[in-house]
């Protein structure tokens, strides 16, 4: 029996038809695929499905594909993904090499794709954290909001993006985009997030020239080396067009320290030692960009009001099985924290 056929089968892999269209797409650009092919999914993700790929030759690919079951309609488009990272390609931004995209869901069920390994860090919590001493932390913050910057600096005209969403009215697409995406779930209604939907979108600011937004811009969606600089970054799934300042509030509702009412990670990897301040996150993309960003505090409680939303749909998800095996995912817990950070967002709001 081949190794393929004794490990157990991963939910959303149909591993013989993957096999046949890796090989051949890693054939294409000169490459070749050592078969049988282990799939591991890969912990951490709480959205898409994304599996480490490794053949008998010790070659590694990630394959990315969306959840299993019943999904909400545009939250998992692959194609959007793979088109984004495969513009970047030429830039300063780092992003994995794509191998290529699959929109033939009879291979495994739903489009999928695959991408080089990139082999790194990522720093999902304390523990992870723990493992780089204080000077490589502090690179490591610099990088990671310096790398954003970076993204906001792309010419989108230039790569190919320019047409690839609405450039006008960013926040007020996403306000009705994550409203209508908790609308469509399951879950019971939550006062918090129906209020801060109404008082965020009667306070929108003002919109600048429209950048290329990764939607969900935090340390753990990238791969950083031993030095701490980031080598590439991931999830690209909520990236749209729109107004840059969403990404560096969502950075600094990521961005966990000691003190706060709320964490929007399980362990926060910000909370470990040598971890910078709000303020010099913001002060680090400022002297990147070369200019002031005012108050964030608007776009602050609208990145933890989107989590909010997120979240409510993940639970959701999980509920339903549409998630995969998870035995760490505490559905209940995360559910209580979707009313916590709808009113963290609420007080965001009114201090700003």
């Amino acid at each position: 029996m081949s190794k393929a056929e004794e490990q157990p089968v991963p939910a959303g892999i149909d591993i013989e038809p993957v096999t046949a269209w890796l090989a051949n797409a890693v054939s294409a650009a000169g490459g070749s695929v050592a078969p049988p092919l282990h799939f591991d999914q890969i912990a951490g993700g709480r959205s898409n499905l994304t599996f480490q790929v490794t053949d008998v030759a010790g070659t590694s690919w990630a394959l990315r594909r969306p959840p299993t079951g019943n999904v909400l309609a545009s939250a998992h488009d692959m194609g959007r993904e793979h088109r984004v990272m495969s513009a970047l390609a030429p830039t300063l931004v780092p992003v994995p090499t794509m191998v290529g995209l699959c929109d033939d869901e009879s291979v495994t069920g739903a489009p999928f794709y695959v991408m080089d390994w990139v082999e790194g860090t990522v720093v999902r919590n304390r523990r992870v954290a723990a493992t780089f001493d204080e000077a490589t932390i502090k690179a490591m913050c610099r990088s990671v909001v310096e790398t954003m910057a970076k993204i906001h600096q792309v010419d989108i005209d230039e790569v190919g993006l320019g047409d690839f969403a609405k450039r006008e009215g960013y926040v007020a697409r996403q306000l009705k985009r994550w409203k209508g995406q908790v609308d469509a779930t399951s879950m019971p209604t939550v006062p918090a997030i129906e209020r801060a939907f109404d008082e965020l979108s009667a306070s929108i600011p003002d919109q600048g020239v429209a950048r290329l937004v990764h939607g969900d811009y935090r340390l753990d969606n990238t791969i950083v080396g031993a030095d701490g600089a980031v080598l590439a970054v991931l999830d690209w799934e909520l990236t749209t067009l729109g107004d840059p300042l969403a990404d560096l509030g969502a950075m600094l509702t990521y961005w966990s320290r000691p003190g706060d009412s709320y964490v929007a990670l399980t362990d926060p990897p910000t909370l470990a030692d040598g971890f910078i301040e709000r303020d010099e996150v913001v002060s680090i993309y400022e002297d990147a960009i070369g200019r002031s960003v005012g108050n964030v505090g608007y776009y602050h409680a609208f990145a933890t009001w989107r989590l909010a939303c997120i979240l409510d749909g993940v639970v959701d998800r999980y509920r339903a099985g549409a998630m995969g095996k998870d035995d760490d995912f505490d559905a209940d817990g995360w559910a209580s924290q979707v009313t916590t950070l709808a009113e963290s967002a609420l007080e965001s709001l009114h201090a700003s």
